[in-house]
């Protein structure tokens, strides 16, 4: 029987809290000294416009949608772990911890999605490791292996083990995960959050039934890309 748990109703993701503070105060100062620096308004009026442009994309991109499944029975089944664009679904060879071919199903972040991160599946957190790398666009396959990254594999009540790894891209520079090797983990909850852009990767065993295809939009903690066989 699937854990029920009570989410807090959190708006702006507690990964924002400081850069949105001390970006507002930025702003405010260099609004400020603009004002009071120069006789003509109209520079003023510009950056206040760009000022709250700026700030606006900011919230948008801190922002955390409040996030139920729906469904009581979760077994076998594997959510989106991010908002996103499917990019890959293929079979790989897993040389990190597997060390044999596993079934990817690839989500790209872009700059205007959410940018927290949910576990795909019930279970239990076997492994936690973070490797240190490039930051080349997300997108690329390469990315997968020489970006920095960490990865999180989880053992679903079945015995199957799915790993997700998160993914720094050329913007992004902040991979903060929020697992812990030891602990129970269920589908509507964090499992991290990745600053400015990124990739998510979801390695599945061979056989999994897909249930996306390239190019399809996902929803995190919403979206089901696979069953597990």
């Amino acid at each position: 029987m699937r854990r029920l748990k009570k989410i807090k109703k959190i708006r702006i993701h507690r990964e924002g809290t400081h850069t949105l503070i001390a970006g507002f105060l930025l702003l405010l100062l260099a609004n400020a000294a603009l004002c009071f620096g120069l006789e003509s308004k109209i520079p003023f009026y510009i950056l206040s416009i760009l000022s709250i442009l700026l700030y606006a994309m900011l919230v948008n991109f801190f922002r955390c949608p409040i996030r139920l499944f729906g469904q009581e029975d979760t077994e076998k089944i594997v959510v989106a772990p991010a908002d996103g664009r499917i990019v890959v679904i293929e079979e790989v060879e897993e040389n990190e911890y597997f060390h044999d071919k596993r079934l990817m199903i690839s989500t790209f972040m872009s700059i205007v999605n959410v940018h927290a991160n949910w576990y795909p599946v019930d279970g239990t957190v076997t492994k936690v490791g973070h490797q240190n790398g490039k930051f080349m666009k997300a997108f690329l396959p390469k990315a997968s292996t020489d970006n920095e990254r960490s990865m999180v594999v989880i053992k679903t009540p079945e015995g199957t083990e799915v790993m997700v790894r998160q993914i720094a891209g050329a913007m992004a520079r902040r991979i903060v995960t929020y697992a812990q090797q030891g602990e129970e983990c269920y589908i509507d909850e964090h499992l991290g959050f990745i600053k400015f852009g990124s990739r998510v990767d979801v390695y599945l065993p061979l056989g999994t039934q897909t249930c996306v295809q390239l190019g399809q939009c996902t929803t995190g903690n919403q979206t089901v890309i696979a069953r597990l066989t």
